[in-house]
């Protein structure tokens, strides 16, 4: 017998309790491949935009151009152009103002980028939560198809008055499917979350170390007459 076919007539055959363990678990394989090819792309497209600004960002481009390039209508920014953004704006508009102390303009900047940059890693970590939650409940969600089906398998015993190996085989072989669709749905994504967090704190790390760096320049300019 095809070994495909018997493994999906075990599936056809099992009872309704591991069945629906059984799609439980692949629905959540599912969605957590759509959100590691997703993010695994968003992620990649954030680390390129910061390339590209902090080669732009260092090259000497005064910050008044840079600005105007990035707030442009015909420009998207993202990722960390949006904290530049947001830091520079605000300490344009505190300048701007008039009669506001050097300090004051810095930290309101300061301030400005930390909020975007919540923001930016609020997205960035959406999604992940579902992969650990998927990661780390998967087994034992297919471990309970797994129980549920060898306890009926020895249930269903308790009608015969010889019991045979070929008898209860079937049964738990129909419940250890359920084990090997926990782990199958577990390990992609305990290892993508894993891959993904590693990434998102390099970025965070990058981010912050930005802010810093453009809080100092921006001291400079906030003396400058």
């Amino acid at each position: 017998m095809n070994t495909d076919l018997s493994i999906f007539h075990l599936i056809l055959e099992a009872s309704f309790v591991v069945q629906f363990v059984m799609l439980l678990l692949v629905a959540a394989s599912v969605a957590s491949w759509t959100f590691i090819f997703s993010k695994r792309k968003e992620l990649g497209r954030a680390i390129e935009i910061t390339d590209e600004f902090e080669e732009e960002f260092w090259s000497g481009v005064a910050l008044a151009d840079l600005f105007r390039k990035l707030s442009a209508k015909d420009f998207e920014p993202e990722g960390i152009e949006k904290i530049f953004l947001a830091g520079y704006k605000e300490f344009s508009r505190m300048r701007q103002a008039g009669n506001v102390e050097p300090m004051v303009q810095v930290e309101s900047a300061q301030r400005a980028m930390r909020i975007e940059l919540s923001r930016e890693l609020d997205r960035l970590d959406q999604h992940l939560p579902f992969l650990a939650t998927v990661g780390s409940i998967s087994p034992y969600i297919g471990l309970f198809g797994t129980v549920w089906g060898i306890m009926n398998s020895f249930m269903s015993l308790s009608t015969v008055k010889q019991a045979t190996l070929a008898q209860v085989a079937p049964g738990i072989a129909e419940a250890l499917i359920a084990t090997a669709i926990g782990l199958f749905a577990a390990i992609p994504a305990v290892i993508a979350y894993n891959r993904f967090s590693s990434r998102l704190d390099s970025l965070t790390g990058r981010y912050e170390l930005f802010v810093e760096e453009f809080v100092v320049l921006l001291q400079r300019q906030a003396h400058m007459k």
